[in-house]
């Protein structure tokens, strides 16, 4: 066997020496922000389903989500939301085969980017 002297070798390059491209930032968030949709929903269905059990059942719940953590998880969520579609639009296209030139695509993610803090904004102010 080959005598190697570890010591001597560098070691590999990893995520905090690579400068992190937007898409590969986005890919990133859009994994994230399905999970965290996904818990979302369990919470929203525990709030529901405490509302068709009982009154009393209902105001604990109730008292979570309309609680600082309650606002800021339904407010993640909302942005969450609004950029997981805005990125899943931006799938769909490349699914097509087209828009996969790097500056195209650091164009389609500075818009994804845009839209969804936009539809964000629109969100809060309708609601």
């Amino acid at each position: 066997m080959a005598d190697v002297n570890r010591g001597d070798r560098p070691l590999s390059p990893h995520l905090q020496i690579y400068k992190w491209p937007l898409n590969m930032a986005m890919s990133i968030l859009h994994r994230i922000t399905g999970a965290g949709l996904g818990v979302t929903g369990v919470l929203v269905t525990w709030w529901f389903l405490a509302l068709a059990t009982s009154p009393e059942y209902f105001e604990t719940a109730n008292a979570v989500m309309t609680s600082w953590f309650g606002d800021l998880a339904l407010f993640l969520s909302l942005i969450a939301i609004w950029f997981h579609y805005v990125n899943g639009i931006r799938h769909l296209v490349w699914d097509t085969g087209s828009s996969f030139g790097k500056k195209r695509v650091r164009q389609s993610g500075i818009i994804g980017l845009i839209s969804a803090a936009i539809l964000v904004v629109i969100t809060i102010v309708v609601a």
